[in-house]
């Protein structure tokens, strides 16, 4: 491996402190030395990173859905680009491991929307340790793993609506500790997502238990982000209170029309529970928009049994007649209690060709074009796709983003779907869009306040031993960018683009992205939790 030196670059560290201007030395993968401009006086190869330009640590995504993509595009330049160096996936309580036969063939199907359905990868794992082998086989960012608790639940209770009973409970924290053992950094769930959904809050805490035993943490997707989102949020506070699991609230968002700028009152109660000890962190994106897939909008009772049994239902006149009621006056738990507006529904990616023309319409748009309601563009979405369509979701306000991103509890996580003919710009550009528009832009966060979010802060959370600083003996992932040029150029309309201005990326001291170009550098590895220290490694 050859040595590396920087001279002479602006360094941020990733604590947050004032930056400063020194060499820094990566040799065998760690960062070796950093001293005065010129006090190091060779190495292997010496890079001048160019005026103005920043080195600091690699960014931590913490919410990451590239579970397949890290197998099938191992390069993942969408993310790497960005300066990713290090991701949390196993996201919203619905991926791959722990698996049988059975809750693979049921999760593969229920979340192609959200990582594809390749029929030619080698599905042959089914263990958290066996998934995680299989990372290391060749990847470029680093990846931590949450074990995910709809797949738990899958794989105990089945997909149907009901209690899981003692026994069951008792199966599924049995999984979860093997899980956690053999290596994942904590627990996720989708609290608006089958089966996950269905757990009552005692089953919750009966895994929380486990995950707090072993150091873990707990990263829920709550119940809503919409018309009960501050209940939703007490409930997972209340969850930390009780079972001592350290939280983090990922995607931490304030939608739709009822939320608009009540962001202050969650961020009340996340500050009134850490302030009695809770340990709570949290994430965000910084747009407006979401990402989910078009069957997520469905109501729980139009799930339960699985995707065999939602297509079946969408072939039944009376069940169609209640999914209707549910999604145009009730307002559907699966679209958070709030009624589906359809203006807000866009479609951003189809498993079947034969819909690519409905890609970047809205809903409603599909809907006056046929002459139809839009919950028949929907129902017949839904069937023609075999469940796989994902969405654009414009609900989000800028006053709840703005006021959620400054909280000292906040990191960065993209919530990426790297699928789909127009996915959501946050794919490719989430991480600079902090950097450029958010830092140089508007003055909403300073820079190496900033660069703490993405960096130190959530390899606390992870307690990564050695990452997320810029420090002697610390794994060499780095970032070099031009804080004066940086920015997300990836959107709506064009989301497949490069972001500007990241010039360098190096994972565990191979360039990842050298002149923004990728290199092909397989030098990631799945960082595994040490359950008897309680640390990743």
């Amino acid at each position: 491996m050859t040595d590396l030196l920087f001279r002479a670059v602006e360094i941020i560290d990733g604590t947050g402190g004032p930056r400063s201007r020194g060499d820094v030395l990566v040799e065998h993968g760690r960062i070796a030395r950093i001293a005065e401009p010129g006090v190091i006086e060779s190495a292997d190869r010496i890079i001048d990173a160019g005026p103005g330009a920043v080195l600091c640590p690699g960014f931590i995504d913490m919410h990451a859905h590239s579970d397949l993509h890290l197998l099938t595009e191992p390069g993942h330049f969408p993310k790497v680009s960005q300066g990713i160096t290090t991701e949390v996936i196993g996201q919203d309580g619905l991926s791959y491991a722990p698996v049988d036969d059975v809750a693979l063939a049921v999760v593969r199907r229920q979340i192609a929307g959200w990582n594809g359905n390749p029929a030619d990868l080698d599905f042959s794992w089914r263990s958290v340790a066996e998934y995680l082998d299989r990372l290391d086989q060749g990847i470029t960012p680093n990846a931590a793993y949450l074990v995910p608790q709809g797949t738990l639940r899958l794989l105990v209770v089945g997909a149907e609506q009901r209690a899981a009973t003692p026994a069951e409970i008792q199966r599924m924290r049995e999984l979860l500790a093997q899980g956690l053992r053999e290596g994942a950094v904590g627990m996720s769930s989708g609290l608006t997502y089958t089966p996950g959904m269905y757990a009552d809050t005692g089953e919750l805490a009966a895994l929380c238990e486990v995950v707090a035993d072993f150091g873990g943490f707990y990263a829920p997707h709550t119940r809503s982000y919409g018309a009960g989102a501050l209940a939703a949020y007490a409930e997972m506070i209340e969850l930390a209170r009780t079972t001592g699991c350290a939280l983090h609230l990922t995607h931490a968002t304030m939608n739709f029309g009822v939320n608009r700028g009540r962001a202050p009152e969650f961020l009340a109660l996340v500050d009134a529970a850490r302030a009695e000890g809770c340990d709570i962190t949290l994430d965000t994106y910084p747009y407006l928009p979401g990402s989910t897939t078009l069957s997520a909008l469905l109501p729980s009772w139009a799930m339960s049994g699985g995707p065999d049994a939602a297509l079946a239902r969408l072939d039944d006149p009376a069940a169609r007649a209640r999914i209707t009621v549910d999604v145009d006056v009730n307002g559907s738990d699966g679209c958070h209690g709030v009624t589906v507006e359809w203006q807000t529904i866009q479609i951003s990616g189809v498993g079947t060709a034969a819909l690519d023309q409905y890609v970047g319409k809205t809903v409603q748009q599909i809907a006056a074009d046929r002459g139809v309601a839009p919950v028949e563009v929907f129902f017949d979405l839904l069937r023609r796709d075999q469940l796989a369509t994902t969405i654009l979701q414009h609900v989000g306000h800028e006053e709840n983003v703005r006021a959620i991103m400054v909280h000292p509890a906040h990191m960065g996580g993209s919530d990426a779907l790297l699928v789909g003919d127009r996915p959501h710009p946050r794919a490719w550009g989430t991480f600079p869009r902090y950097l450029g528009h958010y830092v140089r832009d508007l003055g909403v966060l300073g820079l190496e306040d900033c660069v703490h979010h993405l960096t130190g802060r959530p390899a606390d959370r992870l307690r990564l031993r050695d990452r997320g600083l810029v420090r002697p003996g610390y794994a060499a992932d780095l970032v070099v960018f031009d804080p004066a040029t940086v920015a997300d150029a990836a959107t709506f309309d064009h989301p497949k683009q490069q972001a500007r201005g990241i010039r360098h990326v190096l994972v565990n001291g191979e360039f990842a992205i050298e002149n923004g170009a990728p290199t092909g550098h397989l030098a990631g590895r799945a960082l595994r939790r040490d359950p008897a220290r309680k640390e990743t490694v």
